[in-house]
């Protein structure tokens, strides 16, 4: 579960104005319905607007913060995922400094998958996901990088991974690099409850998530408030459920 998320140039396409940034020096200060990104539309971000301390309360990224997840599937492999927060930054192609988050994911303590993702929050305070550098490994050496992109290069843009102020409803694009990373979600309700070996927790925000590359995937995920994702169900083109084992703030 990452912390969200996973060739050839993008032709533009009409930009969008969004909270928490500018389109051509234009101020788009909006409400929390404000439109989000959608699709491949184009987002020009003013960098002077982000910042790498990231405190929305459902997806909240404190350097030092870690959490340990239990994937399972239907024919019983199980995958350990440990998401790390990092002190370090980095500065994205489109000019955004963001956060560095470190994901691996093992099998049987073999290396199955390293990643970095890079996040920042607007000044309005939704969180961004501006790309990612992930390999998947094979017997203990790298195997593909397929599903690395940078908001910037080649025509990938950012996505949102959390709205500031969520409602039923919302509809955005988490990531976009046609062709490779083009998941979105759309928020289903604020007054869920999950419980995973982590704990019980109420007042959870549930989203559904698809991609467009895989017609027939569907998951569902749940963020608590104060952690972030807790719990994700594929239920179709697949059967994984991913769970947060532990949880330690930074």
């Amino acid at each position: 579960m990452n912390l969200s998320k996973r060739l050839p140039a993008v032709a533009a396409v009409a930009a969008v104005a969004l909270p928490g940034c500018s389109l051509d020096g234009e101020d788009n200060d909006k409400a929390s319905g404000a439109k989000l990104p959608q699709g491949g539309e184009q987002v020009k971000l003013r960098p002077a607007d982000f910042s790498t301390r990231i405190d929305n309360s459902y997806f909240p990224i404190k350097p030092g913060s870690r959490w340990v997840y239990r994937e399972t599937d239907v024919e019983g492999a199980r995958q350990k995922v440990v998401v790390t927060v990092t002190d370090r930054t980095k500065r994205i192609a489109n000019g955004v400094e963001a956060r560095v988050v470190h994901d691996v994911v093992t099998e049987g303590g073999q290396l199955v998958e390293k990643t970095d993702d890079w996040y920042a929050q607007d000044s309005k305070g939704n969180v961004w996901y501006l790309g990612e550098d992930t390999s998947e490994y094979e017997n203990g050496k790298p195997k593909t990088t397929k599903g690395s992109f940078e908001a910037g290069k080649d025509g990938a843009q950012a996505g949102v991974i959390m709205p500031a102020r969520p409602e039923t409803g919302m509809a955005y694009r988490q990531e976009f690099y046609a062709g490779q990373a083009e998941d979105r979600a759309r928020i289903l309700s604020l007054n869920e409850q999950a419980e995973v070996p982590q704990g019980h927790y109420t007042n959870v925000l549930m989203t559904k998530e698809l991609n467009p590359l895989e017609p027939k995937l569907l998951e569902y995920k749940w963020y608590a408030k104060g952690v972030g994702p807790v719990l994700a169900i594929a239920v179709s083109g697949g059967s994984d459920r991913e769970e947060l084992v532990s949880y330690t703030r930074g």
